[in-house]
């Protein structure tokens, strides 16, 4: 099977990741030595990330310590016999991705590739661009990830669903409950409720359809390609009786290519028996922006009890008063009066002084807390410095928590021509003095301030 994860950057990054070849008896009597691929797509530009995309693109920005793409490679990795991932993006390749997926090989003992897009083609087209590659292995089947979403990762689960609904050639879609209001922000799925069945599929609708919504995460088989071949041989049709649509004849196969899975292919293949949807009731959200990231490091460092227990500081003797769940990185340098937690994430190389308090935050590379600052619902960027008694804050967006059903939402960066309440964000080697409050505030790379702000973006 093949595994395919799409994630946003600010640049077009989509890694597809072959995951696992297990070798498959048909329940027919036929066997059949077949591998399994995981692919990840990594998303859009990742502007709402912006100015953390900056520095690192989204895939790759820590989230409960590790890089967001390490948790879906890590989730695949569990899956018996994987071969190999692809990842496909139109992310042009730099150091720091070359040394992740060197790294990524080195740990989990498998082949890691990375296929650039020519141009961002969709969650089908690039799919589709790179068909070739994914079927070399002659996989039964594979999995799509989008990479800018949290989640337990059910793949195993959706495998067993897979064989036990419909015929073999089937598509799966892991789908999550949301409440009414927020379903309309996501692909709604209805779906028979004793086959699972997808019987109607709207992305975004206008007015509720269903509060089962997809969590961008696909199992399927290789006639998957025959669909999007058919959306790709009608966009060319298209294209013949409308050559320009206000663009060069050039970009004419572009336009062809580009496909969407969502209002292309599900939309299409809902109502006729071949695609279905596992419903999970782990945890799963988006992380579209800076916001989201310091909820989606919540929900892993809480599921790190379970996979990852070695991650999470614990009270010592001699070291800082951990309150809930924490990740320190082994190179940073904290004061034992300091007191962190909970949702704290302390990346490497990190300097914590005197009586810091830190809170529902992360604090990323080379990073300086002064003493007896506090730091509450922000992101600290690279080797920022936060001055002595100062008090840097933000506004958490988190879900509604009496609602079971609640997802994070995607807040606009204005509202009502005024600057949305949300976490503080300071950007690469940002310098906060000493005694003073940066309040809901976004501050952009290499800045120096002389002064308290509050509800502002620093230019």
């Amino acid at each position: 099977m093949t595994h395919l994860m799409s994630q946003p950057t600010h640049l077009w990054i989509v890694f597809s990741l072959l995951l696992y070849r297990p070798t498959c008896v048909l329940s027919l009597g036929i066997t059949n030595s077949s591998s399994i691929q995981p692919l990840n797509l990594l998303c859009s530009a990742g502007t709402r990330f912006r100015p953390l995309s900056f520095e690192v693109p989204k895939p790759l920005f820590p989230v409960a310590g590790v890089p967001m793409l390490q948790h879906h490679i890590e989730a695949c990795a569990k899956v018996p016999n994987m071969k190999e991932i692809l990842l496909i993006g139109f992310y042009q390749p730099n150091e720091e991705l070359t040394r992740f997926l060197f790294t990524s090989q080195q740990e989990f003992k498998i082949t890691i590739r990375y296929l650039q897009e020519y141009a961002a083609l969709g969650t089908g087209g690039g799919l589709y661009h790179f068909r070739d590659q994914i079927l070399s292995g002659g996989p039964q089947a594979f999995f799509v990830l989008n990479a800018d979403v949290c989640s337990e990762f059910p793949l195993p689960e959706m495998l067993a669903f897979h064989q036990e609904h419909g015929d073999p050639s089937s598509l799966v879609i892991l789908g999550t409950t949301a409440n009414r209001t927020q379903s309309l922000n996501y692909g709604c799925i209805v779906e028979n409720e004793e086959t699972n069945e997808v019987l109607h599929y709207v992305e975004k609708p206008g007015t509720f359809v269903s509060d089962i919504i997809n969590c961008g995460i696909y199992l399927f088989t290789p006639d998957i390609f025959q669909h999007i071949a058919g959306v790709f041989q009608k966009n060319q049709q298209d294209i013949l009786l409308y050559p320009y649509d206000g663009e060069e004849p050039a970009n004419g196969w572009h336009r062809a290519a580009a496909i969407r899975l969502e209002q292309d292919i599900f939309t299409a293949l809902a109502g006729q028996g071949k695609l279905y949807v596992y419903k999970t009731l782990s945890f799963w959200s988006q992380i579209k922006s800076a916001g989201s990231a310091i909820y989606a490091s919540r929900l892993y460092l809480n599921r790190y009890h379970i996979t990852h227990p070695e991650r999470l500081a614990c009270n010592q003797d001699g070291g800082p008063k951990i309150s809930g769940t924490v990740y320190i990185h082994p190179t940073a340098n904290i004061d034992p009066s300091a007191v962190l937690g909970p949702n704290v994430s302390i990346g490497t190389g990190v300097t914590i002084g005197a009586g810091v308090r830190v809170r529902e935050s992360i604090i990323l590379h080379g990073a300086s807390l002064q003493d007896h600052c506090c730091v509450l619902n922000c992101i600290v960027g690279w080797d920022s410095t936060i001055g002595k008694w100062a008090r840097v804050e933000g506004t958490p967006s988190d879900p509604n928590p009496n609602d079971p059903y609640a997802k994070i939402d995607s807040e606009t960066l204005f509202r009502d021509s005024k600057l949305t309440p949300s976490i503080t964000i300071l950007g690469c080697n940002v310098t906060i003095p000493s005694e003073v409050i940066i309040l809901n505030s976004i501050v952009l790379p290499h800045k120096d301030l002389n002064r308290s702000f509050k509800n502002q973006i620093i230019l």
